[in-house]
């Protein structure tokens, strides 16, 4: 082979060696790889969204292409079956539940009590809770999952989802900035398309070089879908956590905010949207219960993240704002014992969860009776 052969292949190499990185780089073809996933049929899907930190324990990882994430989960595994009565369980980590083992979790066990609706169909319920308390994270998963045909929404909520310096600050909201701003601009949120917090890429990012990272992960995210079928381990749990504080601060304050708490300091058009977006499936709000300190100072808050003032008001504006827009609404903020309550004031014990699961499930049924 002669020199300018050689030189000719070399620069033939080059040059589609360029052409597919351009051609990478202005297709973006990773939400389609996302969506190529060996779960739900050659492993079972997950019965949560993924989400780890120490994905060597977990034998999973956050992700943050909502396509992988929910290829992964059980709910792509097919079709609605004509007997379903399908539930989306949305919210954060007490949702997803986190020191708790996926059977343990609050859609799991309220899938364990075998409920049915009086029309024969079976209540089933899929966890789509995802860990970071904020109502933009939950509405951008929600706006994902609606394409899954669900009957109800069942979405439990606590004040520290609610003020606006919470709505953009989750990683999940910050690395899909595309769908939020789309959110953003459809229902007219208080909340800042520019604000920089989102991820902006850059051609060279979209490139597959500087797309190495997010293809190395989907295809780590396949592998641990093997160990996660063969353990069940999808949570790297401690032997031992540290409890939720008992003793607190003598500290009324909350974000930087000022009693009375008012409409306007939280961010209710958020939760509107999730309403609208939600259109004619039917949604239960639900004020997710949470531990009620008796230690010093107890006086002046309920938990390390609640001062009683700020925590008053809003659940006067919650019931007032659920009134006023016909709502189905439903407060269980005391209704767990403080016992059951692990390292946060949300984070609840398999009992706990239980009990939890016992309220909804039963407020499901008597809500669609009287929606019939």
């Amino acid at each position: 082979m002669s020199y300018r052969q050689v030189l000719r292949i070399l620069f033939k190499g080059f040059g589609l060696l360029a052409f597919f990185i351009l051609l990478f780089s202005y297709t973006n073809p990773l939400p389609a790889l996302g969506r190529i996933s060996i779960y739900n049929h050659i492993v079972p899907g997950r019965l949560r969204l993924p989400y780890a930190d120490d994905p060597q324990r977990a034998y999973s990882l956050s992700l943050f292409s909502l396509d992988a994430m929910f290829a992964s989960h059980q709910l792509a595994a097919g079709p609605k079956r004509a007997d379903e009565f399908r539930v989306l369980l949305i919210g954060d980590s007490a949702t997803w539940g986190f020191l708790l083992r996926p059977e343990e979790s609050l859609s799991a066990q309220m899938n364990a009590l075998g409920a049915a609706l009086p029309d024969g169909r079976r209540l089933r319920v899929y966890n789509l809770g995802y860990p970071v308390m904020s109502l933009s994270k939950d509405l951008l998963v929600l706006s994902y999952a609606m394409r899954y045909q669900p009957d109800w929404i069942v979405w439990p909520v606590t004040l520290e989802s609610f003020p606006y310096d919470k709505q953009l600050f989750p990683p999940l909201v910050q690395h899909n900035p595309a769908p939020m701003r789309d959110l953003i601009q459809r229902f007219g949120l208080k909340l800042d398309p520019r604000d920089p917090g989102f991820v902006q890429p850059t051609l060279f990012d979209q490139s597959l070089i500087g797309q190495r990272r997010p293809l190395a992960d989907l295809i780590r995210f396949q592998l641990y879908g093997i160990l996660w079928a063969a353990t069940g381990i999808d949570q790297d749990i401690p032997a031992s956590n540290p409890q939720r504080m008992e003793d607190l601060p003598n500290d009324p304050a909350f974000h930087d905010l000022r009693p009375p708490l008012e409409y306007k300091d939280l961010a209710f058009d958020v939760l509107e949207a999730g309403m609208a977006l939600a259109g004619d499936t039917p949604v239960l709000i639900v004020n997710e219960p949470m531990f009620v300190s008796q230690g010093a100072h107890s006086d002046i808050r309920y938990n390390f993240y609640y001062p009683r003032w700020a925590y008053d008001d809003y659940r006067r504006l919650l019931a007032e704002q659920s009134a006023r827009q016909g709502w189905l609404y439903l407060d269980f903020w005391d209704a767990i014992p403080s016992d059951q309550f692990t390292n946060t004031a949300i984070h609840m014990t398999p009992a706990g969860t239980r009990m939890f699961a016992r309220l909804l499930v039963q407020a499901l049924i008597d809500a669609s009776a009287h929606d019939k």
